[in-house]
């Protein structure tokens, strides 16, 4: 048995962006704990999470608009990665691939959304 939400690639790949990012805002300094470190990951968390309260008992459009804050909460992680960048707390290469990863899911989050009707 398991949930509804379990068995989509974009909670599945929104899980693991997650947790990428949770290892890269370990390597920020102690100074950013309540601040970037603290906003990046809760951004990150928050596209799984509204992911999985959409999918539970929710009619389509519903759905839609759960999907949209996913997006919106993406929209804030690559926000962060740029300030992460600008302040050197990640390489331009460490950047680039976080970057990448968010434009995929994303994608595949708008693509989602279109299916439902």
């Amino acid at each position: 048995m398991s949930f509804k939400f379990e068995k989509l690639n974009i909670w599945q790949k929104a899980m693991d962006f997650g947790e990428d990012i949770n290892g890269v805002s370990k390597k920020f300094p102690k100074e950013e704990l309540y601040n970037l470190s603290s906003q990046i990951k809760r951004a990150a968390d928050s596209i799984a999470l509204n992911i999985s309260e959409g999918a539970i008992e929710q009619s389509n459009p519903e759905f839609k608009k759960f999907i949209g804050y996913s997006i919106r909460s993406l929209a804030e992680v690559v926000t962060c990665l740029y300030k992460a960048k600008l302040r050197e707390y990640i390489t331009n290469e460490k950047f680039q691939q976080l970057y990448n990863e968010s434009y995929l899911l994303m994608n595949m989050m708008i693509a989602f959304k279109k299916q439902l009707k």
